[in-house]
């Protein structure tokens, strides 16, 4: 039964079977609203069902690719306000990716609990690491599916006119009557079993893989490791040996007669391009491979901005759930704007306007459970299924305080923080003396910063000269200047009163008001740091580069986006790297261009939020200008010669019509220094999501390849009105393979789309 087919792993295995015959759970959606519903597993094992009570109401659905994570107990905000702490243990949450609410459950028994999330992370974490081929096959058959529409197993010609439209490809009557008359060998006037299994394959061929194998399958129509080696070579231009052709061999050759002739069939060839050997990101950059001993100031941060908010910033609601997603994704430095609230707890918001309001050490709990969080996660092996441990980044996170508390209150922050964090939370300065210089990310693994107001030096812990009362400090920081006065007028300076014990907690990132370079070289500490909001950092880049470049050579610098951004919208990012800031907080809310190329800077080393930056940004002899380039270390021209030849399986983007299909074209750009800044598109295609091909080659000539990153977007065409969003995907050009390679698609929030990819060659070589 083709249509209902399950993956390869599904038979046999004991959490999967759990699944599928389902069971009772209570769904939680308030104090008054806790219902049972029959939770089970669909027979695709990639589609989870629940009942609904509503009369003439299809059953709830939703897919396992739209999980983000299953958590056992009291985690999620609804849990909490609407259960008691006595069931906790009979408590989990679903979580969505993007802005889906989460799935509140309760089970009968603790046992039942860990049955159910064990089994759910089982079978997220196989689909997770199933291979791009098999991903592909799952998402074709889930359309026959649906184009099966009186679930018999078979399709009409009907049927298959509306399975064509499901996968996103216009076909006139005449091709479809045709591949359907030449795939019905049984002459029933339907399709089923293996005829449906010829129909896929003759519609999946892909014809400009067949030309590529067979310049490379020289020996006896298949590819000998010799002819494998001859294309790493040529053709990908990798420093490749014969054990690592045969390596490729053993991965990913499917047939067990050609591996055991060193060879490498067509499909095995399919599969090694579809994987992480054959993708465009360079293996190796995909874990910890730069030196994380270097200062803390030395590198680009992974950072938020308004890190509560889940949407806009005037009446958005706030949210714990806000800062686990942004820690998940390996954002280093959150941001927490703080208040007064009722019952002396301080609280969370945005001040002056109607977001709501969440607990302080809500926060800080959730942020010591998930900023480096480790989990059990099953990884599929074929012929065995291995327990191992997965984790978020290990390297610091930097909380970033707006206070604008009382002193009573400001003094719960400073208990919550040392209480919840523990040893975690540093304290004094590592080592024994006064310190010149940033500790590295590699000696502050696992800790947390406080970044806020001090009353004193950090040298009066070492001088005995730490006997201080509350006191006062300025509020000109970036809480006066953008939060509270996004109006024209220029704010009045104003004094708070700073609790001693939340200012002692203050070690390596003080804020100070930023007056200039000079002043900042000639009386600021390495560990006073200021922040510039968007206008002022962008005109500093601009009229000063090489000096924001200095400053951010022994002090860290953060940029935030201007108060009257109020819709979350971000400003470009790029130029800020350019100039060596290291916190460019950005609203992770928010799914923009801006998020796009943040995700992108960040993809490379292991995706841990900490990016060590070049050489040129960090030695004081260097003069690099990213908006007048010289000579210098920094040059280091290259030609990038992209050619798009194809896209597989992009999805519908209007998918309530039904005959809607996309005409998709491909942007190629470059976001780096002024100069290499390019955009390059190929022409559109005409109603064809599923197989598009363009063999449309560019040409970029690149200055300072180190700073540069490469997007390729996606588009559907439309000649009445803009184009609309398909996908994206963007990674620093440094990271870029070589030769023929396949690009992920990411959706707008930054989540790959499993079952789509471009089909891309490229070649970065030293520019003439």
């Amino acid at each position: 039964k083709a249509s209902n087919r399950k993956p390869d792993w599904a038979g046999g295995d004991s959490d999967l079977q759990f699944l599928l015959l389902g069971g009772k759970l209570v769904k939680v959606r308030s104090k008054s609203w806790k219902h049972g519903r029959y939770f089970k597993l669909e027979e695709d094992c990639q589609t989870f069902s629940h009942e609904s009570k509503k009369a003439f109401k299809q059953n709830h659905t939703f897919s396992i690719d739209d999980i983000e994570s299953v958590r056992k107990g009291r985690h999620s905000e609804g849990l909490k306000k609407y259960t008691d702490a006595s069931v906790e243990d009979l408590c989990f949450s679903i979580i969505f990716k993007g802005r889906k609410k989460n799935l509140d459950l309760m089970a009968e028994s603790p046992e039942d609990v860990n049955k159910w999330v064990s089994s759910l992370e089982k079978i997220i974490n196989n689909m997770h690491n199933l291979s791009n081929q098999k991903k592909s096959e799952h998402w074709i058959f889930s359309c026959i599916r649906k184009a099966d529409k009186n679930g018999d197993n078979m399709m009409t010609l009907k049927e298959v006119k509306h399975f064509l439209r499901q996968i996103n490809v216009e076909v006139d009557d005449s091709y479809a009557a045709d591949l359907f008359k030449k795939c019905d060998t049984s002459n029933s006037d339907t399709l089923e079993g293996e005829e449906i299994k010829q129909f896929y394959e003759m519609l999946t061929r892909r014809e400009e893989i067949d030309i590529i194998y067979g310049k490379y399958a020289q020996t006896e129509g298949q590819m000998s490791d010799r002819d494998l080696l001859n294309f790493l070579l040529n053709e990908q231009r990798e420093q490749a040996t014969a054990e690592d052709a045969h390596r490729l061999i053993e991965k990913y050759e499917v047939d067990k007669t050609a591996k055991q002739n060193n060879c490498m069939t067509k499909d095995g060839f399919l599969m090694y391009l579809q994987q992480d050997d054959g993708c465009i990101l360079n293996p190796a950059h995909r874990s910890v491979y730069q030196d994380m001993n270097q200062p803390l100031n030395h590198y680009y941060i992974s950072s938020s901005h308004n890190t509560y908010l889940m949407a806009d910033q005037l009446k958005g609601p706030s949210s714990t759930e806000a800062y686990i997603k942004a820690l998940m994704k390996s954002c280093r430095c959150v941001e927490l704007d703080c208040w007064d609230g009722a019952n002396g707890e301080p609280v969370i918001y945005h001040g002056h306007t109607l977001t709501s309001k969440v607990l302080f050490k809500d926060v800080i709990k959730a942020i010591k459970d998930y900023a480096f969080k480790v989990r059990e996660i099953f990884t599929d092996f074929g012929c065995f299924t291995l327990p191992m441990l997965e984790t978020t980044s290990q390297y610091p996170v930097i909380l970033s305080l707006e206070n604008h508390c009382t002193v009573e209150q400001q003094k719960l922050m400073a208990r919550h923080l040392v209480f919840f964090l523990g040893d975690a939370l540093v304290k004094k300065p590592l080592g024994d003396t006064m310190p010149t210089n940033f500790p590295s990310p590699e000696a502050l693994k696992g800790k947390f910063l406080i970044k806020g107001k001090r009353l004193n030096k950090l040298d009066s812990i070492f001088t005995n000269n730490n006997v201080i009362e509350d006191g006062t400090v300025s509020e000109e920081d970036e809480a006066a200047e953008c939060k509270e006065n996004s109006q024209k007028e220029k704010p009045k300076k104003s004094n708070i009163k700073l609790d001693k014990e939340l200012s002692d907690i203050v070690i390596y990132c003080k804020s100070v008001h930023f007056n200039s370079f000079e002043h900042a070289r000639e009386n600021q500490a390495f560990y006073e740091m200021s922040s510039f909001k968007e206008s002022k950092a962008f005109n500093l880049a601009e009229t000063s580069a090489t000096a924001f470049m200095h400053h951010n050579m022994d002090k860290l610098s953060r940029i935030y986006p201007a108060g009257s951004r109020t819709d979350s919208s971000n400003y470009n990012p790029v130029p800020m790297w350019n100039v060596g800031c290291q916190i460019v907080a950005l609203n992770f809310q928010t799914n923009s261009k801006e998020m796009h190329l943040n995700q992108g800077r960040f993809l490379m080393n292991g995706f841990c939020g900490y990016i060590l930056k070049p050489e040129f940004q960090r030695n004081l002899s260097s003069q690099f200008n990213p908006n007048a380039l010289t000579e210098g270390s920094w040059l280091k021209k290259k030609i990038f010669h992209v050619m798009v030849i194809s896209a597989q399986q992009l999805p519908k983007i209007n998918k309530e019509k039904q005959k809607s299909i996309v005409d998709p074209l491909v942007k190629v750009e470059i976001h780096g220094v002024q100069a290499d800044n390019a955009s390059k598109e190929t022409h559109h295609i005409e109603n064809n999501g599923f197989n598009p091909m363009w063999n449309k080659k560019f040409q970029f000539d690149i200055s300072v390849p180190e700073l540069a990153l490469v997007r390729f977007l996606l588009e559907d065409h439309d000649t009445a009105s803009q184009n609309d969003f398909i996908g994206q995907y963007c990674l620093p050009l440094t990271s870029v393979q070589n030769g023929y390679r396949h690009v992920p698609v990411l959706n707008k929030r930054g989540d790959n789309i499993s079952s789509a990819s471009l089909f891309v060659h490229l070649m970065l070589l030293d520019a003439p």
